[in-house]
């Protein structure tokens, strides 16, 4: 068999067709990137969410969960610094009055160029939004005739900050409301909660709060399918280490994350690791976990040393003591006392993290049978510990007792895992519908089964079919899981 090369249209409309990803609101001719995930891809979604929980806060004695409101109160997001930082680099065409993020624009104009050529644009570009140098950046555009794809001129307006959050009023009465923030990221609920937690928790540093949930960016140049939204998902974790020791834990979770996707079954080859040129204001370190999409190598996790900058920024604006006494240290033979803790984060875009998953799934397989004539499928290929349905129960025919069989086997394994029934069309035609969706196991019920109790197991992967009893079809499936 010999595997087609990905094609990223392809796996767009995949995803639609097998419930995996519907385009939002469709019914009204959609809404720009926004997305709803349908049955299939909700439970994709959830998996991935529990497998992320589970290594946090179930497999380390020393990382709790929370889940914090979407809405806070808006000063945590002056004290914070979005508020007045919180923006991306624009530019307008005033031919076509179309908007483009400046770094995006200039990295598809590279994309046409040859590779030391791209090379040396991006490097430049890089140098001078580390610089945060507008008119820089306006300069490199036009030097390079960079077009706008729908005027085709170079007519561009100056370059200048857009503020990405999003806006609402809280109140019952409009002229009485006052301004707050849908969140642009979740880790400011977990900074916010920090003595809560770590008092109601009896936590010692280090220690880490995980969380997951919605965030929100006004994202003017949305793109690439899933890839970036207005409306994401995040799953970060705050580490709290001594001051002087975060080197050590920003190494130390730069491999641990590497591992864990691995672990969900992200080839090695197609990770890795870029450092900022750029640090925010708040970081000592910071880098990226890249992956290689379809569309090229992209961002999928941060790991950033942000020092003690928010814990203090938010003792400053509540003008309340946020800090952490140790007695370890007078244990070790130091001073002991009061200090604010620095940070270690770790932030993945759960839909990234989806996109990673059925980007390397997407499979298209063609061979020659026996006969001599081709034939061909397209395959998820979903580790079965986080496919979203990990078992097809199907019966042969709708008569015979069979049926009887098969909803016997779906009551036994179904409080285990996720399993489907189905009994319409010819078996051939039922297991290319498993394989498309990305169910690892199929279990045929035939009239042999009726004889001895044993079944057909069918393995999505290799589409080898094997015999075995019935009794061990739910622990085979729940071993693999």
């Amino acid at each position: 068999m010999a595997n087609e090369i990905n094609n990223f249209q392809e796996i767009i409309s995949h995803c639609k067709e097998y419930g995996y990803i519907f385009q939002s609101s469709e019914l009204y001719d959609g809404l720009s990137a926004v997305y709803d995930y349908g049955q299939m891809g909700a439970q994709l979604k959830k998996n991935l969410r529990d497998e992320w929980w589970k290594s946090m806060t179930q497999m380390h004695e020393n990382i709790v969960g929370i889940d914090a409101a979407i809405f806070m109160h808006p000063t945590v997001w002056k004290a914070s610094g979005h508020v007045d930082n919180f923006s991306d680099p624009m530019i307008d065409n005033k031919d076509s009055n179309k908007r483009y993020r400046v770094d995006h624009l200039i990295e598809a104009f590279a994309e046409t160029l040859e590779k030391s050529a791209a090379d040396t644009l991006i490097a430049e570009m890089d140098k001078l939004l580390a610089a945060d140098d507008l008119t820089g950046l306006k300069s490199l555009i036009e030097v390079n005739k960079i077009k706008c794809s729908i005027s085709k001129t170079v007519n561009w307006t100056d370059v200048r900050q857009f503020n990405l959050m999003f806006s609402t009023q809280i109140g019952s009465v409009a002229e009485e409301a006052d301004t707050i923030y849908l969140r642009p990221e979740t880790a400011q609920g977990i900074f916010v909660n920090f003595l809560n937690v770590q008092k109601t928790g009896r936590m010692k540093i280090p220690f880490g709060i995980a969380q997951t949930g919605k965030a929100f960016r006004n994202e003017i140049v949305a793109r690439q399918f899933i890839f970036r939204m207005r409306e994401f998902e995040q799953m970060e974790m705050q580490f709290f280490v001594r001051p002087g020791t975060q080197m050590e834990w920003y190494n130390y979770w730069k491999d641990a994350r590497k591992k864990w996707h691995e672990s969900i079954g992200i080839p090695s080859d197609k990770l890795r690791f870029h450092d900022h040129i750029k640090l925010a204001h708040y970081a000592d370190a910071a880098l990226d976990i890249e992956f290689e999409f379809p569309f090229g190598w992209k961002e999928l996790e941060g790991i950033h040393s942000r020092t003690d900058f928010d814990l203090n920024q938010h003792a400053k604006f509540s003008k309340k003591k946020i800090q952490y006494f140790d007695n370890d240290l007078n244990a070790e033979g130091k001073p002991y006392g009061n200090y604010t803790p620095f940070v270690v984060e770790t932030s993945v875009g759960l839909d990234r993290l989806f996109l990673t998953v059925i980007s390397l799934a997407y499979q298209v397989e063609k061979w020659t049978k026996e006969d001599g004539t081709e034939d061909s499928r397209v395959v998820l290929k979903i580790p079965a510990k986080i496919a979203p349905t990990k078992l097809a129960i199907l019966p042969l025919l709708k008569k015979d007792g069979l049926p009887e069989i098969a909803s016997a086997l779906m009551n036994e394994c179904k409080s285990q895992f996720h399993c489907f029934y189905e009994e319409k069309d010819a078996i051939g035609k039922r297991y290319r519908r498993m394989d498309a969706i990305g169910t690892p196991f199929c279990v045929t019920i035939d009239h042999q089964t009726k004889e001895d109790n044993t079944v057909t197991i069918r393995y999505r992967d290799t589409m080898l079919q094997e015999r075995i009893p019935m009794s061990e079809v739910s622990k085979l499936v729940a071993k693999a899981c």
